[in-house]
């Protein structure tokens, strides 16, 4: 009988007519009996509830794919229903996704990936490729990696015992912040980070319950960092913890400013001065569009400014697969290079990585083949050469654009985009949009990305889940459509802005 029940409620029964004309089987009929005569039972207090939750778990925040994605997700469904909006699609210009927002794979990447998969290529790269490979990653792909490291910092060696595949650049920033954070009190360790930052680092700090130290980037001054202003945030935050960390992400997220060698060589001093672990943030490398900059790693910085810092200051930086002209942000691949680190802490460093047993292999094998791009000669140099400089130039010429139209709305302002995938424009908000925001209980670029979105259908993400002076109000959004429906996009926010200016004048 117990099992009848609980066939009726699957809907497992066959239906066949009954005595009353129903659908219904005599055994479901007797079944939906007991059902209805056996007392309910009372549902006791869950375990788990947000009151008993890890609250380090619940201060957790990560804009990017925040409240206002969810809100894109509703429309969404609500335009399959056939409900009608003042738009037909919802674009999301939240995420740095390069493909899901139209950008094509290279195929060189695309192929040797999926003869990896297949096992056709040689058999020191494919041998695990349906196997666990080494918590550290794939030797030789190490390998590859800091040969690559050596040829892009014009000969300076790299170890490949040094370096750790993960997944994703993520992984890896998440990974050494775990063995970096410790203490308690005014010891426990604070982390420094720009405003605006890339959310995963506050997310990451909230998670490990360590204290996040913020330094604001210049926005008057095309973003730049400045070491007096690193100076009033470590004397600042000395009085509650004790500073360790000093995060870098350059090419900037969400700010896309691209830092000097002066800059990059001032902050090293200023970490080796303060004896701060560095971590450089260089996943945007390959994405830089003005004529005026040029990418400089800190690893090479570092060793070019001699040994008394290229002996001491610990550095840790981070690439991936995910950004650059590769855009294969599905494969999680990743690296880290993590110098001057202490013998002993290697090896708890290798301890942690063991516990996720080790990058998917596909990620690995998907940054052997960007470490290791065709060369002048070979059968495939010339296509790959060709679909490199076309996302490039294209992203080049999307940030132009981009900066150009958006400085022509009144109460919008951009600075230049000489790097990475987005723009992060300043927006003026009147006092009475600001009213209505506190009506709504929401920032007031909360406010303003949740009309944009509902009215146009354009997802972008408030400045507020990055970061940003008081008093000052933005949004990120990237650049990644194709040039038309770019052009789309930034017409139907000038629009959506004027409009907004006039309704809250």
């Amino acid at each position: 009988m117990q099992r009848a029940a609980a066939l009726v409620r699957r809907g497992c029964y066959p239906r066949t007519l009954g005595p009353w004309g129903r659908g219904q089987s005599s055994a479901a009929a007797e079944a939906s009996a007991v059902l209805k005569v056996r007392p309910e039972r009372s549902r006791r207090d869950r375990i788990l509830t947000l009151e008993s939750m890890n609250p380090q778990v619940k201060a957790v925040e990560y804009a990017v794919r925040g409240p206002i994605v969810l809100k894109a997700g509703e429309i969404e469904l609500e335009l399959q229903r056939g409900i009608k909006k003042p738009f037909t699609e919802v674009i999301r210009a939240n995420i740095g996704d390069a493909q899901a927002m139209g950008q094509q794979p290279i195929t060189f990447l695309r192929q040797r990936i999926h003869l990896t998969s297949l096992s056709l290529l040689p058999e020191r790269f494919c041998a695990c490729a349906g196997s666990y490979s080494a918590s550290q990653g794939v030797n030789c792909i190490r390998e590859d990696v800091a040969a690559y490291i050596t040829r892009r910092d014009g000969g300076v060696p790299a170890d490949p015992d040094n370096i750790y595949l993960t997944t994703g650049a993520s992984d890896g920033i998440s990974t050494i912040l775990k063995i970096l954070v410790s203490g308690g009190g005014k010891s426990r360790t604070g982390v420094m980070i720009p405003i605006p930052q890339y959310p995963l680092y506050s997310a990451v700090i909230s998670e490990l319950d360590a204290i996040q130290v913020n330094y604001y980037l210049d926005e008057d001054n095309c973003w730049a960092l400045n070491v007096n202003e690193l100076r009033r945030a470590v004397r600042e935050a000395k009085e509650q913890c004790d500073p360790k960390v000093l995060c870098i992400i350059n090419p900037g997220n969400p700010t896309g400013q691209v830092q000097s060698r002066k800059c990059i060589e001032d902050v090293i001093h200023f970490a080796w001065e303060e004896k701060l672990f560095l971590l450089a943030d260089e996943v945007y490398q390959d994405n830089v569009y003005s004529p005026d900059c040029r990418f400089h790693s800190f690893k090479k910085v570092l060793y070019e400014m001699g040994p008394e810092y290229s002996s001491n200051v610990e550095l840790a930086s981070f690439h991936s697969t995910s950004k650059g002209y590769m855009g294969e942000c599905g494969y999680r691949g990743g690296y880290m290079e993590v110098i001057n680190l202490h013998p002993e802490i290697k090896g708890q460093l290798v301890k942690l990585l063991s516990v996720r047993l080790c990058p998917p292999v596909s990620g690995q094998a998907a940054m052997d083949i960007v470490v290791n791009p065709p060369v002048p000669g070979e059968e495939s140099f010339e296509q790959f050469s060709r679909e490199k400089e076309s996302v490039l130039g294209n992203l080049a010429k999307k940030a132009k654009l981009t900066e150009d139209l958006f400085n022509q709305v009144p109460g919008i302002h951009c600075n230049p985009l000489q790097g990475a995938m987005y723009a992060f424009p300043r927006i003026f908000i009147p006092a009475k949009a600001m009213e209505a925001a506190q009506t709504h209980q929401m920032a007031p670029d909360m406010f303003y990305c949740m009309k944009l979105l509902e009215e146009t259908g354009i997802c972008v993400v408030p400045g507020s889940g990055f970061g940003q002076r008081e008093g000052t109000y933005h949004f990120r959004m990237t650049i990644l459509p194709p040039v038309e429906k770019l052009k789309t996009v930034l017409q139907k926010v000038k629009d959506f802005h004027i409009k907004f200016l006039e309704k809250y004048a």
